[in-house]
């Protein structure tokens, strides 16, 4: 899809009454609101993804900047882990991906706050979703939707028990926000802070074969 679901009747509402203000008073009047069109378009697209296939790549499950790497406490399998945090901006595309292929094992939501998504806090006190990734051969990832500053309404499409694939699309947040991975303390980060990474596409970690 060129246009993500969740968008399809913004854009569509959108669209109609800009062509119809457009028609009856002139594009002089018009052009703020093709001008937020265009906006609101750019937010809602999503692109087609070439999903990485190299062996125990953990793909990226957002597009943005990565603002934090550290081993941390996961408070969700409570264990040490290393985290990934991934800011998206209101420029980037904000559907999710899967991680990596396996079974949910697991599913939480929490209903919190709105602060500033690139702020640390943003990862205990605002609202947002997680899932529990086990792969075929037992390694948990976690991956948590967190919504933002502006952000107010986090979509999954997973559930429990379902099987994924790696780059799957599962879920959207919508206007700026951040996604937690939570990783086994023995993967290899293949990332940076304050690199720029493509949801599916770019690699974050591999997971060591056992």
């Amino acid at each position: 899809m060129i246009i993500a679901r969740e968008g399809w009747s913004i854009v569509g509402v959108g669209a109609a009454v800009t062509v119809v203000l457009h028609w009856a008073l002139g594009a002089a009047w018009a052009w703020p609101l093709w001008l937020v069109l265009f906006f609101v378009i750019q937010f809602f697209r999503d692109p087609p993804r070439e999903i990485s296939e190299a062996v125990g790549a953990i793909v990226s499950p957002a597009h943005g900047k990565v603002v934090a790497i550290a081993r941390v406490r996961d408070p969700y399998l409570d264990r040490d882990a290393l985290k990934v945090s991934i800011f998206m901006n209101v420029f980037s595309v904000h559907s999710n991906r899967i991680p990596m292929a396996g079974e949910i094992r697991g599913q939480w939501y929490h209903a919190g706050r709105f602060f500033n998504a690139a702020l640390d806090k943003a990862s205990r006190e605002n609202e947002r979703n997680a899932l529990w990734v086990q792969t075929p051969t037992g390694e948990d990832i976690v991956v948590v939707q967190i919504a933002g500053l502006i952000a107010r309404r986090i979509s999954c499409d997973i559930k429990h028990g379902e099987r994924v694939t790696t780059g799957q699309r599962y879920g959207f947040i919508k206007f700026g926000s951040r996604v937690d991975v939570y990783l086994p303390l023995e993967a290899d980060i293949a990332t940076r802070l304050g690199q720029w990474v493509l949801s599916g596409t770019d690699t974050i970690a591999y997971l060591r074969s056992r």
